[in-house]
């Protein structure tokens, strides 16, 4: 008697050896162009394709807008707290989870889910809100304008990067959180040493991530001087209130009852964090477009009206998150692929803001797309918290620093940082003359 037939689970489709290994690297993003050109074969070829490499876990790589748009859209199927939010290689994963008890060194939105997530967001998002953040553009002029008359006062050439752009949006968010203007080099510090973990130049000590126990001692220590700080924040905001984001987490209640040190902790470095890296990332990328690009400077100088199509423009260009992660809680056809339960996915946001599909000439850095659908800040439940006060930041730079050009050129080599997370220009010299 035959056997009835069962149809056999397709083998998936497997990302090409040298591209898993090339996107896992985060010494690959300091020359991001190779990285792009393997993201838009895989776009063309392997849109939804299994990496498999010696180091990570398996996971599935989604390369098109409209896939990772879908995914994003469907926060019940796809969670982010299970696992890992961030590409992390397996054995750094399983010292943390051993170390903590969960995927996660600290707790924060990004790792959140459903009526959890929901009701910490709560918490602060009116502080976000377009009204709430339209009422601060006086204040951030002011400190753009500071910014942008040191910059003149430079004679004509600086490190746009370490002169501007990552203190400008720091001083801005800092004040907002409430941390005095004397801490800020130390916040700055604490957020390149954990985004740049791997960096030579920019980690506390870039060895150590070669074995997990040591890179795992080396994340503890910058988030304990992170939560050393904001433990003695909690206690003076406890005790006496102001009107800032620190006193709205110190004395943030759940359900009736104060949020833990833990999650409080984990509130404060994402603020303090995320704030302004992500920012100072795009503000550089936008700089670096018009330094090599000077019909684009005299257009923009001609009608201030385009500065609003620059800014998004320069956030999809730099597209500073590289990658967010999520775990599958079902199975799930994606473009003939089955993503299984507990499968850990890749959302690629470097790839998303390149797609042909909907980006016309995609690596062209155009200011007058329209729509730009760019999915930098991420999409639905999980969209960005900030993403009006960072567009504001930028375009408020712009609108006081542009009409004081004359000419702008790159004068040396820029660089990226090394990091499959958050990258961004950690070097761009320029030239300029001041009208």
């Amino acid at each position: 008697m035959a056997s009835p037939h069962i149809a056999a689970t397709p083998e998936p489709a497997l990302t090409p050896a040298d591209m898993a290994q090339l996107i896992t690297n985060p010494r690959s993003f300091a020359e991001p162009q190779r990285v792009h050109d393997a993201l838009a074969w895989l776009r063309a070829n392997l849109p939804v394709s299994l990496a498999v490499t010696a180091d990570f876990e398996p996971f599935w790589l989604i390369t098109k807008h409209r896939d990772v748009m879908e995914i994003e859209r469907q926060s019940g199927i796809f969670h982010n707290g299970d696992r890992s939010t961030v590409l992390i290689p397996e054995k750094m994963l399983r010292a943390v989870e051993h170390a903590v008890h969960s995927p996660h060194l600290t707790r924060s939105l990004v790792n959140m889910d459903g009526q959890e997530h929901r009701l910490f967001r709560s918490l602060t998002q009116s502080w976000f809100m377009p009204g709430n953040v339209k009422r601060l553009s006086d204040r951030i002029r002011s400190i753009a304008r500071n910014h942008v008359d040191r910059m003149m006062r430079r004679g004509g050439e600086c490190d746009f990067v370490s002169d501007v752009a990552l203190h400008y949006p720091l001083h801005v968010v800092m004040e907002i959180l409430g941390v005095p203007e004397e801490d800020e080099g130390r916040m700055l510090v604490l957020t390149q040493q954990l985004f740049g973990a791997r960096d030579p130049e920019l980690a506390r000590d870039a060895a150590a991530m070669d074995d997990p126990a040591s890179g795992l001692a080396m994340f503890q220590a910058v988030l304990g001087d992170f939560h050393a700080y904001f433990n003695a924040l909690t206690a003076e905001r406890r005790s006496s209130p102001r009107d800032d984001l620190a006193s709205v987490i110190a004395n943030a209640r759940i359900d009736g009852k104060p949020i833990s040190e833990r999650d409080a902790n984990g509130y404060y470095v994402l603020v303090a964090t995320a704030g302004h890296d992500t920012t100072s990332a795009s503000t550089a990328g936008a700089i670096w477009a018009l330094a090599e690009r000077p019909e684009l400077l005299r257009q923009v100088q001609a009608d201030p009206s385009l500065i609003g199509g620059l800014v998004e423009e320069a956030i999809r260009w730099t597209t500073p998150v590289k990658h967010f992660m999520r775990t599958a809680t079902q199975d799930y056809d994606l473009r003939g692929q089955t993503i299984k339960a507990g499968d850990w996915v890749m959302l690629s946001y470097l790839s998303a803001n390149r797609d042909e599909d909907v980006f016309a000439a995609p690596f062209d850095f155009r200011i007058d797309r329209h729509p730009n659908g760019q999915v930098a800040f991420g999409y639905g439940a999980h969209l960005c918290l900030g993403q009006h006060l960072a567009k504001l930041e930028m375009r408020i730079l712009l609108e006081e620093m542009l009409p004081r050009l004359k000419s702008l050129t790159i004068a040396a080599q820029p660089a990226w940082t090394q990091s499959s997370f958050v990258s961004g220009p950690k070097r761009l010299p320029i030239r300029f003359e001041a009208n």
